[in-house]
């Protein structure tokens, strides 16, 4: 295993070799801010565990720049205030590396603290890496120097999804059914934008926001979707507020199509179950069957944690960092941001790149379906017996979208 490790880290396209590396040994601490309590707290205790577990692989002499990562998690509750306060235990903590993902608008906040620290602690630095925020704004009107995404944003995964419904004749009535917030917010206007674009045909029937990780009973808004017409949902929701729509759909009687961006995602595989099969769909930069290396990390995840990988933003983090270390002969943020620029390395699905431009991985995205675990595809999330197939996939230059972002560079 770490022998495979290091040969992915060795393929890396930074120009390395025979370098001396002055940080090698060095310790790198990490601080991921997300919640770990109430409804979506499951989502982020999972994800830590995949940090803990790659934390171990990518040290060492798992990473080219031969530095050990050390992670830790402050629980946010999922709060904008919450998230400022874990940020200045951390910085306090010394970390110089933050991590965060759920929820764009603790996301939003992180980054305006981040950009006003920075600006008045010159030679204290941090840089915010984020897994899985994935509001277009980040990158776009608000993007920060400080700030990288490895998560594909709203619009590039909505590209996806309308050029996938394009080969979907059946798809004719869509209903929107998403999270109010900004992500929310945001699939339901890229989500109009770009079928409209490329099925000016379909009909879009409803629409509906619900509060963030508050709702319990899906069963009204499920009996609005069904009274709409709808042969189709799209929704960006994650965590319980998936899990328990779906749910909620199995018990009304509900059998059109979801499209949704976090299927995979913890507690969701149970409540799809097999009513699921065959309409529930997801788009994503990965999925459960990928083969190779990523095959073999997820059975050691499952054996170590009984639990499900699937963040796989987790080992882009690591690959980058140690390559952009590697590259930069240095862990100093202020060196390694620039290093991370523009920076492409070999991942486990393909050559990936951090674009300078606005700092977005860009990366390829596929779509997959819920069906039964096969000899060819027998991952079996959640022990259901049913996993995502793969039944298209979209290469970086059709997933990538345009950027509006005026970067300003210290």
């Amino acid at each position: 295993m770490k022998l495979i490790v290091k040969l992915i880290a060795a393929a890396s396209l930074v120009a390395c070799a025979g370098a001396t590396f002055a940080q090698s040994g060095e310790t790198v601490k990490l601080v991921r801010i997300d919640p770990l309590t109430g409804l979506l707290g499951p989502v982020g205790v999972s994800q830590f565990k995949g940090y803990q577990f790659f934390a171990e692989k990518f040290s060492g002499k798992g990473n080219p720049a031969g530095v050990n990562f050390e992670i830790s998690a402050i629980d946010n509750k999922l709060s904008p205030a919450e998230s400022l306060n874990a940020l200045k235990a951390a910085i306090d903590q010394g970390a110089r590396y933050i991590i965060q993902g759920n929820g764009s608008s603790v996301a939003l906040a992180l980054v305006d603290a981040v950009q006003k620290h920075n600006a008045r602690n010159p030679g204290k630095e941090v840089i915010y890496l984020n897994d899985s925020a994935v509001d277009p704004d980040l990158t776009n009107s608000k993007c920060n120097y400080w700030h990288f995404r490895f998560d594909a944003d709203t619009s590039m995964k909505m590209e996806a999804v309308a050029s996938y419904i394009k080969t979907q004749p059946e798809v004719k009535k869509i209903y929107f059914l998403n999270q109010n917030y900004s992500h929310g917010h945001q699939v339901v206007k890229f989500g109009k934008e770009a079928i409209s674009r490329k099925r000016p045909d379909i009909e879009f029937v409803g629409e509906d926001l619900h509060p963030l990780a508050q709702t319990r009973d899906f069963a009204p808004y499920i009996a609005k979707i069904k009274a709409s017409g709808a042969d189709t949902v799209i929704t960006g929701n994650w965590g319980s507020d998936l899990s328990l729509l779906i749910k909620a759909a199995n018990q009304g009687g509900y059998n059109g199509k979801f499209f949704t961006y976090y299927a995979g995602v913890t507690g969701t595989p149970s409540a799809m179950g097999t009513n699921g099969e065959g309409r529930v769909y997801q788009i994503a930069y990965n999925h459960y069957n990928m083969g190779g290396q990523m095959d073999k990390w997820m059975k050691e995840f499952n054996a170590k944690y009984d639990d499900d990988f699937y963040t796989g933003s987790t080992i882009r983090i690591f690959e980058m960092l140690g390559a952009a270390m590697a590259k930069a002969k240095s862990t100093d943020p202020v060196k390694v941001a620039a290093a991370m620029e523009g920076l492409k390395v070999a991942s486990y699905n393909g050559e990936v790149e951090m674009r300078k431009t606005d700092h977005q991985l860009q990366q390829k995205l596929y779509m997959s379906v819920w069906q039964k675990a096969s000899a060819k595809y027998p991952y079996s999330p959640e022990k259901t017996g049913m996993t995502m197939v793969p039944v298209a996939e979209y290469p970086n230059y059709v997933s990538s979208t345009p950027t509006s972002c005026d970067m300003k560079r210290p």
